[in-house]
């Protein structure tokens, strides 16, 4: 998938961080992190229902839910981070604004290495990158989990 064929919120999320000159990539990635989205409260009353990113440096949890309906569902996605963890935090609200609500086939297709398009691997450690590849792993594999689930009916 080239940038031009990414869902038109992934492409925006990519073109906003090459306009910003390198040293100011990780300021625009702490601005991330403070728009991450909170938890819902049933999965504060049942974290048991979340699954950790272990890959992630920091405690990083995550839910996908497929939205109700026929066909290619919308996929919302949720994730629990500690402010105290401001790069994990960012890379969770990529994902968050830039894959929540798109059709599961569409989440599917999202190529592996959507994290290295931000150009952030000069700037953020190996371990910290193989972190935000995890999530988006995490996330393809649950959709795929829930579609065969509601396949199997």
């Amino acid at each position: 998938m080239t940038t031009e064929a990414l869902p038109g919120q992934v492409q925006e999320l990519i073109e906003d961080f090459d306009a910003v000159p390198e040293p100011d990539k990780l300021q625009l990635l702490l601005e991330f992190s403070r728009s991450l989205p909170e938890l819902p409260a049933r999965y504060g009353e049942h974290p048991e229902d979340l699954e950790q990113v272990v890959e992630c440096q920091s405690p990083l949890f995550l839910a996908v839910e497929l939205e109700e309906g026929g066909g290619d569902p919308g996929v919302n996605i949720y994730f629990s981070a500690p402010p105290e963890a401001p790069t994990t935090r960012g890379f969770a609200s990529i994902l968050y604004e830039g894959l929540d609500g798109l059709p599961a086939s569409t989440v599917l297709d999202i190529p592996d290495d959507l994290p290295e398009r931000f150009g952030l691997t000069k700037l953020v450690s190996p371990l910290r990158m193989r972190g935000m590849s995890a999530m988006l792993g995490r996330i393809k594999r649950q959709v795929r989990e829930l579609q065969a689930a509601r396949a199997a009916g």
